[in-house]
């Protein structure tokens, strides 16, 4: 188990490989579609500030404001690969370190990986309870009013985030390798070459 301290450097995301398992503890970000496009079409300063070396989190949360603060209850993984139009140049232009997420994403956010020295995160999406128990704090929110619960960024303080790494930043997307041995044996099966 490796443990990654936010903000992390682009030289300790080089030294994971796909099959790390890893642990984040820091500041993280939550982002879905809304928050992608904002991203992309915005220059905005105090955003580069707190995605700078951290990770984007592909979530759809359940959140309760108990006792004057907002409250994760539920933080569960969506899928990833809806932001591919966005995801690389936001890892680019943010200084992202990583994506979190399910499913894995597309060749242009593997190039962005490999340029950046970024990571993708694979989360188990069965287990959003348990995660959501990882999310100690919420420091922040952008876009609520605008996006709604679901979409608006959720600047998180997390202790002991569990991940495994999926695609690195040497260009190996495990993702990618589990399709291409499925489609061969696939192939195999059906007795074509």
């Amino acid at each position: 188990m490796k443990i990654l301290n936010t903000p992390v450097s682009a030289e300790e995301i080089r030294g994971l490989n796909v099959g790390d398992e890893v642990e984040i503890c820091g500041v993280i970000v939550t982002g879905r579609d809304a928050a992608h496009k904002y991203l992309v079409e915005n220059d905005d300063k105090k955003l580069k500030e707190i995605l700078n070396g951290t990770f984007i989190y592909h979530c759809g949360p359940v959140v309760v404001y108990e006792n004057g603060q907002y409250v994760f209850k539920v933080a569960g993984p969506t899928t990833s690969i809806r932001e591919e139009p966005y995801q690389a140049e936001v890892i680019r232009k943010y200084n992202l370190r990583g994506v979190i997420g399910k499913g894995g994403m597309g060749k242009n956010t593997l190039e962005a990986m490999k340029d950046c020295g970024a990571v993708y995160l694979h989360v188990v999406g069965g287990a959003a309870v348990y995660i959501g128990q990882r999310i100690k704090k919420v420091l922040d929110v952008y876009k609520l009013e605008e996006f709604g619960v679901p979409e608006a960024m959720w600047v998180l303080q997390v202790e002991q985030f569990p991940a495994v790494v999926t695609m690195d930043s040497k260009g190996r997307s495990l993702h990618e390798e589990v399709y291409n041995s499925s489609m061969e044996n696939y192939k195999r099966l059906l007795g074509k070459k």
